[in-house]
């Protein structure tokens, strides 16, 4: 399939349901291929697939995300920096898989963030907006959606 296909494929189909999925009004997210990564195709029913397999590969808190890498990727943020991110890639994906970010502050849930996989790998993040009023510990979990905690994030954001 050529890469113009590809494009197009993603901006008619893929993309407009990137857009459906419920975004807390204070996070947004996007999915992607990892580099090389072929367009997701249709998958077979549940019962006709064997057991799902995803595995974390890298996950990391930065500063922003450009051409699918981690920008910047620190344990302590200014609030100044006006946003964070989380970075998750996934290596393989055998099916098309819900994951989410779970964003704490001090322990409290903040946001939820769901996101979609698509095989044979896939890298996404999610983001949140700082407000003078997020000061202090953080953390973001990445689970499937039966509660499986793939990785913990800590990291703080400061003055």
């Amino acid at each position: 399939m050529s890469a113009r296909l590809i494009n197009v494929w993603f901006f008619l189909f893929l993309f407009p349901a990137i857009l459906s999925l419920p975004v807390s009004a204070r996070a947004q997210s996007t999915g992607q291929p990892s580099p090389a990564a072929p367009s997701p195709s249709p998958s077979p029913a549940p019962s006709e697939q064997g057991p799902v397999k995803i595995v974390l590969s890298h996950a990391t808190m930065c500063e922003k995300v450009e051409s699918l890498a981690p920008v910047r990727p620190a344990v302590a943020f200014s609030a100044s920096v006006g946003q964070v991110y989380c970075f998750t890639s996934f290596d393989p994906v055998s099916q098309p898989t819900l994951i989410y970010h779970r964003w704490f502050h001090r322990d409290e849930l903040s946001t939820q963030t769901r996101l979609r996989l698509y095989p044979p790998r896939w890298a996404t993040y999610s983001v949140i907006q700082l407000r003078e009023t997020d000061k202090g510990p953080w953390r973001v979990e990445i689970t499937d959606q039966n509660g499986r905690v793939f990785d913990t994030l800590r990291f703080s954001i400061t003055d």
